[in-house]
Formats: structure tokens, C-alpha cells, sequence
């Protein structure tokens, strides 16, 4: 069963409202009794009648009228206008002469509005002007709440004598004169902030202000309440919201005095207990009678408080926590749990605590979130626990799913429940149902992670607990960090130890900054009974440097950080001693470790990221440090002779080379050993080199040779190593290898390696110096060669060797390219732009090995190992496609030659979308009329090598439409900027089409026309015009009937495009591909469109299911599987159902003379997103929504964001219903009824209402629900590459 989120229309007054059969309550309302007791105190003023007329007020509900439409005015709230109280007339002026200087509304108002009063001295002021005359004292105060709403409207005196609430309420309806849709509580800026504090302070000083005597004369609050309770069931939105709040918080003040009243009643009755079990002798009658009187009046007062409560709560709760606006319900949510957690003998039970188990189903995270945070004041409180069982049992299920809640902001809050579950309840939670929290330590949102992390800390610490007390804390520091590996080797998520560590951080960073028992547990063996087992140790390698770079860099892990963060100096305070602590402990203790691990490629490769984060000056600063500095020295160089996988030697290079940076005073000794390793390797490599060259070296020697070469690249890529003058033996090994076809990729991908970057650090040298003219065509002929002999590798049957001349060839020609050196006068003449024959080969290329399925070959083996190469594969082809976009972005390759990338947008979107997306972008802006044509021309070249008999309807066929439609889109929305572009595509196309037009009797090219015809709804009309007319040039006097031409021309003339034959026409997409969203005409039948926007919005294929502009979001978002979209976009309503086909609107301007009262299409949103369809949106041919409900809820569904309004022509037609209720302004239609007057109230009125069909109420037990929108899979971050993957493909 769902919850329901529409309100009531109607209630019954406050003494006459039925009462909820399920409600729970404890509170029983003495109405009658009360009325009784009103009837026979007629002193108290001098119109007794008026009071039961205003509290039965409530019965009629506001009638919508029309008023007139005010001037144009600034969207602001209403500011109080200093003549407003002089309104009253008479009253003021007669407590003016009486001495009487009370409180105004408009002094009130602007008091609460500024924040700059003191409240107390407001209310204090209020109330003495109320106790000189009370019916004037209500009056301002009645006043002072309608200035709140935003109303400019003042209810007189006459009117406060003569009319009843429903009358006052239509009456300020009528005069709202709204000049925009914001009010004083949704109105933004920081001065409109305080407004709601200021609001809700004010009433919870007028309620403790009268608690002992204004609160209990039947006179004040209930007439207060009984206009508020007539405000919140208004159709105008700042009423029923602004009303609704002050109720609320009217209700929670009452709360608080009746918990107070009731205490006295207990500690009265206890006093009247003692003194009456006194013996007779010493008894105290006049006592006895004075507690007696006491009690009764304590009773009396709860009775009415009791009253009062039960009242607002059916009154206003009841219909307002299912309001249609998010934030009324959330108001109505957030005091509930107030009035829980203060008085739970009263309001804690099933009655009450099940509008909380349904709002945890509400359509809007905001709601949810209150909804959350009211359970967590309620299960923070040990007291109570036992009272929630029952609804603990019925929505647990509830709170575990909210973890994976669409608002982060509700997931954070619902674990942080779920922890209190955990800790307070007897139960708690058992490990499946913790098995919904552990993994999102490992979510992208730092928050989420951050309470996932807070209760698996909780978890491992009550695991603690549970087994025997250790002796000391180190023993206790060793259990957790056992419990913890534990965890992290079943999460199975071992490439993301940082997101881990990061998100105990906040709970846990004393033990994760604990490196000695970290260290000692890594130092201890496994035959001792407490080692760590193999696999335990590297996961706790792994975890101790992702604490090590955590408390070094002081930010978390790539993809937590939301925004780059200044640190404060306390924060780099920090951040300096953690390095400090580390430096001081890993330097003795490194290289023990690295000698214990240094045979384990994982482990070695983890732990030498350790002096990354040292301060180094530390080797420096004491004399008996630098014999550490020898050891780490040798146990890295023995590390680089033991292993050659890349990985291990990277890191010993980064090592190496930190350790010789000039900045430091032991860097000669540091760079003395390396440059000894290197010689070493390059004499091994060297001694080798003429028997390869020559064929004759045996497997030994070229092992040999290729595992040094491996080391000397790895070197290579972050030292200058061209001192060892490497570049002439690897281009002769690589030539040797090319010519002969015998190709080792063991010595060949090194060898590449070796030279490039030896021609790099040239480019280096040359840059930052004044170099010969020897040296400059020395370095132009080897950048020369070294392209030929990539080139050539391109060509290999090898893959490893192929794809890495591809990649180094990208690199070479960018860095090389013209329009990199020309900046710099050195570097001009080392410009080295492609050869023909080598643009042909790298197109070739991507053809072959980009653009193509993985071969079958690499992925036999395993399931798990096939998806481990199938993702290695995906990178490197996207790093390839990547380095070629790369060159056409920055002009080394033309334009045209991104054909060969985009043909294949629609049919590799999945793959390689977002790249070529924004290839595609960047060539637009380059040169938008060029761009424009290479994309004709890639459609062109897929057409062409269409075989004849695909044309005429063919899968073939199909694909290159959909991708006309995807290339399309990319053109954006701002039509007058790409005008020229669009133009240039299509005369290219009609040329294309038509060509050999005379000389045959239909073009072969000819259907072409179908295609670019998928671009005309992008087209202004002039355009189009000017494209007729060149189309009728072309095609010669004839003119003939050829279907494709007649179909371009209707594309022409309305923007949209259909094919030949609807059954032959359906295209298939590839396995790769992914489908474009289907597009569908907003416009219906007999509309007239905008000439400016009309056509090309009729074919948009950008979707939008709302059928009115500029919607607020607060309208509730109702189940899509009740709203069928179908072709007429009028809306209409049967039934007395409160939900408004009309929302509000965001500004006046959304409501147009021609958009009501005429047909005429609405001006299109600007939204640039694509909207998807919606798979629960059944689309069909009639778009008329109808509803037949009986609650408040909308037949528009509020777009879960700003992208679900999507451009295109809306319609909306909107008939005036019901006029005969409007009484002022139908009564002169000549006069005040007019369009203007219409206009407004539409703006103002949410809903006709008609007859009130009040929904049962649905039983706790009864309550399921079917919508899990709210639910997503949390995203897992990866550490490989940063958030913004597509920039570091670019830059």
C-alpha cells in the first residue's frame, strides 16, 4: 500500500471534526463539555456568539476567486507596508488615546523579519496591547499571520465581525496580489533564512508566555488555531504552508506545557497522598482542600490542553502530513517527532508512530530525511526502545533499504539509525542484515562512507568485547587490526584499501596511525601462533600505506573529495607531525620489511610507496641515520636485479629517483648508486647487443639483454638517462627486428620504450637550453626515425608490440606536432607532421584493433580471468582511441580524419561514447562549420559502403539513421549558433544525394535524403527555406516524386522526419549499440506553433512527459504507472479530488494569455539532457491524464531534477471550472473578471475543490510498499583512475 502524499479538501470544525477510528490517540476531546462551558461564560466578552462561529469556520473550505492581476513588481516577498495597520481605523486610533502603544502586526512582522528584537520583549509588548482589549490584540495577531503567508490582504475590523474564516480566508485569497511565487518561508536569500526561526521562535514564546493563563481562557488559542486550521486547507500554497508550520509548532509548544502540567498533577496528587495519610490529629483540611482545588485545576487545564492538542492534530496532521508540497509534509514529519520523544505516554504508540513508517516511504528525500531523524531522537533514548518493537519488526526492512537511498543525505542518516539499532536495541542487527551496510565503506560519497565506516568500527569493537580482555592496549590494537584484514580480504574489494581506510578515518584514525603495531605484527612469523598468514600480511600491507598516504597528504582518496580543500593550519599542523611520526618510524624499520618481502611483487611494490611520504631531510639531520639510507639504497637496487615486472621496477624508480633530487645533501650518494645499478645494466645490455643484431645469441643472452633493457626503461620514464646514449642500440635492435620479422617482444616493447623517452629528454634539454644546429638535426633525424620504425611496428602480428607504437607514435607526433613547438623558437625546427601514408595507417589501425571485438584467442581461460582482460583490453583500446583524438583535437591530423571515429558513435557508444562525445564537442569549437562537415562526410562513407540491396531498408540502414539521430543531438539546443554549420551539413548532403541526377533516372545515392533528413529538426525556418529552394536548384525543373526527396521536403517543412514504410523501416541495433530514445510529437492536432521554435521542437527527440512550463518543484511525484503519456496534452480531473492539473508556476510569466485561453504551444524549457523514456510511462496516442481520486495529489509529477524537463513544444490548455463558486468575480465578469484577473488566480489557486472524500486510513499492519525509486546501487570508486577519467585522456 502506498502513502498517501495527497491532502484532504475539507475537515469538519474543532469541535465537530469525526475522530480517527485508528488513530491511536490517547487524547479524547471534550468538545461537547467544552462548548457547554463557552455558553455559560459570556462575560468574557461582548460577542460570545462570535467565538463557536470561528471555531466552526474550519467547516467551509476557501473558494477560489479571481482578483486582479497586480503590476509588475520585483520577484520579492511582500515587505510590510507602513500604512497597513492604519487599516483598522478607529481601533488604533481609540488605543492610541487610551495611552495603549501595543504591538502592530506590521511591527510584529518586521521584528520577526529583521531577527534584530528580542523575541520575549515582542510577545511581552503583544500581550499587554491583547489584555487592554482582546478582540483587538487578536486581530493584529490574526494579521501578523496572514503577513507571514506574503499576503498583502488585511483583515479589517468589519470583516473580523461580519464573516466567518472561510469567508476571511477566500476574501485574502481574492486579495493576495502575489508578484511572484515566492513567499516569506521559500524565499531565498539569508535575510528570508531567518525568517522561519524567527516565525517558529515567536510562537514558542507566545505559548510559554501564556501557559499559566491565555492558553486556558477558550478564547485566544482557540480561535488562533481555528483559523489556522481553515489557512491550512487553503489551495493557495503560502497559506497552507506558512499556517501549517505555525500550527506545528503551536502543537509542539502545547506538547511541552502539557508534559509540564502533567508532572505537576503527579507531584500535587503525591503531596495530596502524604498529607491525607496523616493520622486525623495531624491532618491539615484547609490544606487537603487547597491541593484538592489544585488538582482539579491541573486536570482541567490537561483536559483542554488535551482538547487543543487532538484538535490541531486531526485538524491540520492529518491532512497536512500528505500535503502535496515536500515541505509541508516535511514540517508536519519533523514536529511529529518532536511531540514522540517529549510526551511518549502519550503520543508514543502504534496510532501515532505508523505516519512515520509510511513517510519513510515518501516520494521526496527531504521528507524521508525528517522522517529518519525523528526515528534517531526516539531510538537514542533507552526508555523507549520497548515501545518501538513492534514498529521496529514492521519497518526494519524499511531502514535497511534506505541505505542505498537516491538523496545521500537520507542513505547517511539512515545508517547512522541503523548504528542506533544496532547498539540500543536487545536484538540488534544480525550479520545479513549488517551485510546492507559493510559495503559502502567503499561508496564514492565521502558522508555515506564515513557512517558505513563509524558502524563497522562499532562492529569490530563489539567483536572485541565479546572475546577475552587482552592485557594491555597493544594486544587490543592487535585484535582490531586482525578483525579488520578479516574484513578486508572477504569484502573482495582489494584494490580499494584507501576507500576503506578513509572511511575509518574519522572513527578510527588513532589505531590507523598506530604504524609500531602494525609493523610488529608484519615483523612477527606465522610458525609463532600469532603471525599474520600470507595473504593477511598484504592486506595489512596495503591498509598500513593507505594510512600512511592519508595522514601525509592530509585529503582523501581520488573520487571522495567533493571540492579542493584549503586545509587549515591546524589541519597542516597535523598533517606535519603524522609525517614526522612516520618518517621517524618506517626509516629503521623499511628496509627489514623490505628484505623480509622483497621476493613478493604485491608486497615490495605496496611498501616502497612508504618513502614517498617521508621527509627526507630526515637522512640528513643525524649522522646515524644515513647508514638507513645506505640500507634502503641496496634493498631497492637488489630488488630491481631480482624482478623485472613492471609494476615493482616503476616503484623502485620512483624511489631511486626521489632519493637523488639536488634538494637534498645526500643525493650524490643516492644518485652514486644508482648510476652503478645502471652502468651495470647497460654493460649487461651492451654485451649482448651485436649477437642479437647479428642472430646468433641463444635464449640465456637475449633473457639477459631484454631483462636488463626492462630495467633500464623502467628508469628511463623517470630519470634522464640520455647520458648512456641508449637511442642508437635500441633503434638498431628495433630495425633489426622489423626487417627480419624475427621479433622478440621481450627485447622490442623495452627497446621502444628506451628510445622514446630518450627522445623526450632530449626535447627536455634542448627546451631549456641554447643547443647547436648538429644537435637540433641530430635530435630531428632520430624523432624522424623513430616514427618510421613505429610505423613499421604498427603492421607486427604482436599485440603487445603493436599497441605500444601506437601509443608512443601518438605521444611523438603531439609533443612533436607544429603547433606544440611553435611557442618556442628552439623547438620550430624539430616540427615533424604525419606523412600521408602514416595517416592511413593509424586509421587503419583503428579499424582493426580499436573498433573491433576482442579476439577469441585472449579470452579463453577462466570466467573471472576473461573479465580481467576483457576490462585490460577496454582500457588500453581506450587510451588508444584517446591518443588519436588527442591529434585531431590539437590539429595534427585534419578534421575529416575524424570520420573513422565518428561512424562509429551510435554502433561503440557504450565503449567509447563519452570520448567521442567530446572529440565530437571540441571539433565544434575549433571550426563549427568543419565539424558540420565531417560529420556529413562519416555518413556519407557508411553510406556509400552500403551494398544496394541494404539501401532500400536494411539493418544497415537503420544503424546509420540512428546514428544521424545521436550526431544530431550533439548539435545542442542553441539553434541560432549553429545555423551556419547545419546549413553546410545539408548542402553537402543534398549535393551528395543528388549526385548524377541528370544523367540517370533516379540518383544511387538518393536515399541518402532519409538520412540527413534526421537534421532538419534542428533547422529555423528561414533555413529551411533557403534549403528548398537549393534542393528544387538541384534536382532541375522536373521535379520528380522520388519518396526519399518527398520525405526530405515534409522534413523541410515540419522539422520532423518519418520512414517510407513503418514495417520496413525498423532499424536493429548492434550488440554494441546503445538505443537512441525514441522521439514523439508534443505538439497535438489542431495547435498552431511558434514559427521561431514550432517545427524543429515537433521532431525533438527530447522527451518530456509534463505537460505545463516552469512547474515549482513541490508538486508530489505520483506513481508513473497511473500516468499514461499519450498525443493530447489536456489534462482534466473528475471526482472531487484536490490535485491541481495547474501548478504552481516559477515565476508569472509561465502563465501566457495565449497559453490558456488559446491552443498556442508554451515556450520550450532550455534543458540540454536528453531525457530517456521511462520505462513505468506507458506511451501511447492520446496524452489526456485523468483522475478520479479523492485526495490532494497532482496529476503532474514533480521531475526528480532539472533534466526531466527537457526542450520541446508543450501544450497546455486549461478550462476554468466551476465559476458559479467564484463569487466576486463572476458576479461582475464585465468589470473586474477579466483575463488579467483569470491569470493570477491560477497562479494563486492549486485546485478547484468540490465535495471532500476523505481516504481511510491504511492499518500499520496493512502497509507495504511497491516503490523502491528511492533506491540505488551505491557507486564504487576506483583507484586507478581519477573522477574525471575523459580530462586525463585529454590533457
Amino acid at each position: 500500500m502506498e502513502v498517501q502524499h495527497s491532502d484532504e479538501s475539507s475537515h469538519d470544525s474543532l469541535e465537530e471534526i469525526e475522530d480517527i477510528s485508528d488513530s491511536g490517540s490517547d487524547f479524547e476531546v471534550q468538545l461537547k463539555a467544552m462548548k457547554r462551558r463557552k455558553q455559560t461564560t459570556a462575560l468574557l466578552g461582548p460577542r460570545p456568539p462570535k467565538r463557536p462561529r470561528r471555531k466552526a469556520a474550519s467547516q467551509a473550505s476557501p473558494n477560489p476567486s479571481t482578483t486582479s492581476t497586480p503590476p509588475a513588481r520585483s520577484p520579492q516577498p511582500p515587505q510590510p507596508s507602513p500604512g497597513r495597520t492604519r487599516q483598522l481605523g478607529s481601533p488604533r486610533r481609540e488605543r492610541e488615546r487610551r495611552g495603549n502603544q501595543g504591538m502592530s502586526a506590521g511591527d510584529m512582522y518586521e521584528a520577526v523579519r529583521s531577527g534584530k528584537s528580542a523575541m520575549v520583549a515582542v510577545v511581552d509588548e503583544w500581550l499587554d496591547s491583547y489584555k487592554q482589549d482582546r478582540e483587538v490584540g487578536l486581530l493584529e495577531l490574526i494579521n501578523f499571520v496572514v503577513q507571514c503567508c506574503g499576503c498583502k490582504g488585511v483583515v479589517s475590523r468589519e470583516m473580523f465581525d461580519g464573516m466567518q474564516n472561510a469567508e476571511i480566508i477566500s476574501t485574502l485569497t481574492k486579495d493576495f496580489n502575489e508578484d511572484s511565487v515566492n513567499y516569506p518561508l521559500c524565499s531565498p536569500g539569508p535575510q528570508w533564512r531567518k525568517f522561519r526561526a524567527g516565525v517558529c521562535e515567536f510562537v514558542q514564546v507566545l505559548v510559554r508566555s501564556c501557559q499559566n493563563s491565555l492558553l486556558y481562557d477558550e478564547y485566544l488559542f482557540s480561535a488562533l488555531l481555528a483559523l489556522l486550521t481553515g489557512l491550512s486547507d487553503s489551495q493557495v500554497r503560502a497559506f497552507r504552508h506558512t499556517s501549517t508550520l505555525i500550527a506545528m509548532k503551536l502543537m509542539t509548544g502545547i506538547v511541552e506545557v502539557a508534559v509540564i502540567v502533567f508532572a505537576q498533577i503527579k507531584t500535587t496528587q503525591r503531596r495530596y497522598d502524604v498529607e491525607r495519610s496523616k493520622s486525623a490529629e495531624h491532618r491539615a483540611s484547609e490544606r487537603l482542600e487547597e491541593l484538592q482545588a489544585t488538582i482539579s485545576e491541573l486536570r482541567e487545564h490537561q483536559e483542554e490542553l488535551s482538547s487543543m492538542m487532538n484538535a490541531t492534530f486531526r485538524g491540520v496532521f492529518v491532512h497536512r502530513y500528505r500535503d502535496r508540497v515536500a515541505e509541508i509534509r516535511a514540517v508536519c514529519i519533523e514536529e511529529m517527532g518532536v511531540w514522540l520523544r517529549e510526551n511518549p505516554g502519550d503520543f508514543l504508540n502504534d496510532g501515532y508512530l505508523k505516519y512515520l513508517g509510511w513517510t519513510l516511504h515518501d516520494k521526496q528525500g527531504s521528507v524521508r530525511l525528517q522522517c529518519v531523524r525523528a526515528l534517531q531522537g526516539l531510538y537514542k533514548e533507552k526508555d523507549l526502545i520497548g515501545r518501538l518493537e513492534l514498529f521496529t519488526s514492521r519497518f526494519k526492512e524499511r531502514m535497511l533499504c534506505m541505505v542505498l537511498d537516491k538523496d545521500p543525505d537520507v542513505a547517511v542518516e539512515a545508517v547512522q539509525l541503523l548504528l542506533l539499532l544496532q547498539q540500543r536495541t536487545e536484538e540488534g542487527l544480525s550479520e545479513e542484515e549488517c551485510s546492507h551496510v559493510y559495503p559502502l565503506v567503499f561508496a564514492s560519497r565521502r558522508g555515506l562512507a564515513s557512517a558505513a565506516g563509524a558502524f563497522l568500527y562499532h562492529k569490530l569493537c563489539s567483536a572485541m568485547s565479546s572475546e577475552p580482555q587482552e592485557a594491555d592496549m597493544g594486544g587490543r590494537r592487535a585484535a582490531f587490526f586482525n578483525l579488520l584484514v578479516s574484513f578486508y580480504i572477504q569484502s573482495e574489494f582489494h584494490e580499494h584499501g584507501a576507500y576503506l581506510v578513509d572511511s575509518l578515518w574519522g572513527v578510527a584514525g588513532s589505531e590507523l596511525r598506530d604504524w609500531d603495531t602494525m609493523t610488529s605484527l608484519l615483523v612477527q612469523e606465522a610458525d609463532q601462533g600469532q603471525g599474520l598468514v600470507d595473504e593477511e600480511e598484504g592486506a595489512l600491507i596495503e591498509l598500513m600505506m593507505c594510512a600512511a598516504r592519508q595522514a601525509a597528504e592530509g585529503h582523501p582518496p581520488v573520487g571522495r573529495a567533493q571540492a579542493k580543500k584549503i586545509l587549515s593550519m591546524k589541519d597542516k599542523k597535523t598533517q606535519a607531525q603524522d609525517k614526522r611520526r612516520i618518517t621517524t618510524h618506517f626509516i629503521t624499520i623499511l628496509p627489514q620489511l623490505l628484505a623480509k618481502y622483497s621476493a613478493d611483487v604485491e608486497k615490495v611494490t605496496c611498501l616502497l610507496k612508504a618513502p614517498l611520504h617521508f621527509d627526507l631531510e630526515t637522512y640528513s639531520s643525524t649522522g646515524r641515520l644515513e647508514k638507513y639510507l645506505d640500507l634502503l639504497l641496496v634493498q631497492v637496487c637488489g630488488i630491481v636485479e631480482k624482478h623485472t615486472e613492471s609494476g615493482v621496477l616503476e616503484a623502485c624508480a620512483r624511489v631511486a629517483c626521489a632519493l637523488c633530487h639536488d634538494k637534498y645533501t645526500f643525493s650524490g650518494r643516492a644518485d652514486l648508486v644508482v648510476s652503478q645499478l645502471l652502468d651495470s645494466l647497460t654493460d649487461r645490455f651492451s654485451s649482448h647487443l651485436n649477437e642479437l643484431l647479428q642472430g646468433t645469441a641463444d635464449e640465456d643472452e637475449v633473457y639477459s639483454a631484454a631483462t636488463a633493457l626492462t630495467r633500464i626503461a623502467a628508469f628511463s620514464s623517470a630519470k634522464d638517462l640520455t647520458s648512456w646514449k641508449l637511442f642508437e642500440p635500441c633503434f638498431q635492435l628495433l630495425k633489426s627486428g622489423v626487417e627480419s620479422r624475427d621479433i622478440d617482444k621481450e627485447l622490442m616493447v623495452p627497446a621502444l620504450k628506451c628510445a622514446a623517452f630518450h627522445v623526450l629528454w632530449e626535447k627536455v634539454r634542448v627546451a631549456n637550453s641554447t643547443p647547436t644546429k648538429a644537435e637540433v638535426k641530430r635530435l630531428k633525424k632520430e624523432v624522424r626515425s623513430f616514427c618510421i620504425v613505429c610505423q613499421s611496428c604498427l603492421s607486427v602480428g604482436q599485440p603487445e608490440i603493436r599497441d605500444q607504437a601506437f601509443e608512443l607514435l601518438c605521444d611523438m607526433l603531439l609533443l612533436f606536432g607544429v603547433s606544440s613547438v611553435r611557442s618556442q623558437p628552439t623547438l620550430q625546427p624539430l616540427a615533424h607532421p604525419p606523412s600521408d601514408s602514416l595517416r592511413f595507417d593509424m586509421a587503419a589501425f583503428l579499424l582493426d584493433y580499436v573498433f573491433t571485438e576482442p579476439d577469441d584467442d585472449q579470452l579463453s581461460g577462466e570466467a573471472e580471468g576473461v573479465e580481467e582482460v576483457k576490462m585490460a583490453t577496454l582500457q588500453r583500446r581506450r587510451n588508444q582511441l584517446a591518443g588519436y583524438c588527442k591529434l585531431v583535437i590539437y590539429g595534427i591530423l585534419d578534421l575529416s580524419t575524424a570520420t573513422d571515429v565518428f561512424k562509429y558513435y551510435s554502433k561503440f557508444y557504450k565503449d567509447y561514447g563519452d570520448i567521442i562525445k567530446e572529440t565530437l564537442s571540441k571539433t565544434k569549437v575549433i571550426s563549427p562549420v568543419q565539424s558540420a562537415k565531417t560529420v556529413c562526410l562519416s555518413l556519407q562513407q557508411l553510406f556509400s559502403a552500403l551494398a544496394p540491396e541494404c539501401v532500400d531498408g536494411g539493418q544497415e540502414f537503420g544503424e546509420i539513421r540512428e546514428l544521424a539521430k545521436r550526431l544530431a543531438m550533439s548539435f545542442g539546443i542553441d539553434l541560432h549558433r549553429v545555423r551556419k554549420p547545419l546549413v553546410s551539413l545539408h548542402m553537402d548532403g543534398i549535393r551528395f544525394a543528388l549526385r548524377e541526377a541528370a544523367d540517370v533516372e533516379q540518383p544511387p545515392n538518393l536515399p541518402f535524403l532519409e538520412i540527413l533528413s534526421e537534421f532538419s529538426f534542428k533547422l529555423l525556418r528561414q533555413d529551411r527555406a533557403q534549403l528548398s529552394a537549393f534542393l528544387s536548384a538541384e534536382c532541375g525543373s522536373a521535379a520528380p516524386s522520388w519518396p526519399s526527396l518527398r520525405m526530405y521536403q515534409r522534413s523541410l517543412q515540419s522539422g520532423s522526419s518519418k520512414p517510407r514504410e513503418e514495417g520496413e523501416r525498423s532499424a536493429t541495433l548492434s550488440p554494441h549499440s546503445t538505443p537512441a530514445a525514441k522521439r514523439r510529437r508534443t505538439t497535438p492536432q489542431g495547435s498552431v506553433s511558434s514559427a521561431s521554435r514550432g517545427p524543429w521542437l515537433d521532431s525533438s527527440g527530447i522527451h518530456s512527459s509534463v505537460a505545463t512550463p516552469g512547474l515549482t518543484s513541490t508538486v508530489q511525484r505520483q506513481p508513473s504507472k497511473h500516468l499514461p503519456v499519450t498525443h493530447n496534452t489536456q489534462a482534466s480531473t473528475t471526482g472531487s479530488d484536490k490535485g491541481s492539473i495547474i501548478s504552481e508556476p516559477e515565476s508569472d510569466d509561465d502563465f501566457s494569455e495565449g497559453g490558456i485561453h488559446s491552443n498556442l504551444a508554451t515556450p520550450g524549457l532550455t534543458s540540454t539532457v536528453q531525457r530517456q523514456p521511462s520505462k513505468h510511462l506507458p506511451v501511447t496516442h492520446n496524452t489526456q491524464a485523468s483522475t478520479t481520486g479523492s485526495d490532494k495529489g497532482s496529476i503532474i509529477s514533480e521531475p526528480e531534477s532539472d533534466d526531466d524537463f527537457s526542450e520541446g513544444s508543450l501544450q497546455r490548455k486549461v478550462e476554468p471550472r466551476r465559476r458559479s463558486k467564484l463569487p466576486i468575480a463572476q458576479a461582475s465578469p464585465s468589470g473586474h473578471c477579466d483575463l488579467e484577473s483569470h491569470l493570477t488566480m491560477l497562479s494563486l489557486i492549486e485546485e478547484d475543490e468540490d465535495d471532500e472524500v476523505e481516504e481511510e486510513e491504511p492499518e500499520i499492519e496493512d502497509f507495504e510498499s511497491d516503490d523502491s525509486d528511492h533506491d540505488t546501487a551505491f557507486t564504487l570508486p576506483s583507484t586507478r583512475h581519477s573522477t574525471s577519467y575523459l580530462e586525463e585522456l585529454f590533457q
